[in-house]
Formats: C-alpha cells, structure tokens, sequence
C-alpha cells in the first residue's frame, strides 16, 4: 500500500465524522476540519501534522505517541509519520483525540467556583478566571 492509498483511507476514515470536511493544504497534502477548526493535515510524504495545546503536546510526545513538530517543535503541534499502513489506527486516534478536544471546546462553558472566583473550564483542562 503507497501513501496515496494511505491517505485515502485515512480521509475516508476522518470524512465519517460528524461535522467533518477535508480540502488541500496550504503546504500541499490534505487538511482535515471540524467548525471551521484544522483537526489536523497530511503531507504527500505520510507525514501527519496536528495542533494541541502544549500541555497535550508534552503528554503525547513523553508517552512516544508523536513526535513534537518536525519544523515548530516548541509549540503545541505533534508530528506523527505514517509509513505503513499498520500506522494508520494511531494516526486516525490522534486525530479523534484532537476532534473530540475541538467539538468539545463548543460545548457550553461550565462555571466552577476556584477559591472564591469563577473559573471557565474548558475541555482542554485550560482555565481562564473571571473576576
């Protein structure tokens, strides 16, 4: 199996989603989205590229299911290489887990008080006080 092949299951894969469109690439390959959000995209050379916040970041990348960014390892984008297709259900699963984050974060926003202020919790685990 070549990567185009790879890709293309991958797409129809993604495709299935609720809410989820793909289209090229700005840097060629394929761009996944949900709400107008990227979940993530796939360049020709198999190479998946997906944003997360940084904290999701350092976790994915200590855990060994990515690698921090191939070009802005330093930001919150993971790199995972897809060279196979025995990769692609690891590939399909950061890309849910970032497609369940970005669905999520359109929930409604729960208030919780945090030692005597109101915290918006997002699904992230981000906080923002309001005073």
């Amino acid at each position: 199996m070549g990567r185009q092949d790879q890709g293309t299951r991958l797409n129809a894969l993604v495709r299935e989603w609720p809410g989820v469109e793909s289209m090229p690439h700005r840097f060629g390959g394929l761009e996944f989205r949900v709400d107008r959000r990227e979940i993530g995209h796939l360049h020709p050379n198999g190479m998946l590229d997906i944003p997360f916040p940084v904290r999701m970041r350092r976790d994915l990348v200590a855990s060994g299911r990515a690698e921090a960014h191939h070009m802005l390892p330093n930001t919150g984008w993971v790199t995972y290489r897809i060279r196979t297709e025995h990769d692609l259900p690891a590939a399909a699963a950061l890309l849910r887990l970032n497609y369940e984050r970005l669905r999520g974060a359109h929930a409604p926003v729960i208030a919780l008080p945090l030692m005597g202020h109101v915290s918006l919790v997002r699904d992230y685990g981000d906080e923002e006080r309001v005073d």
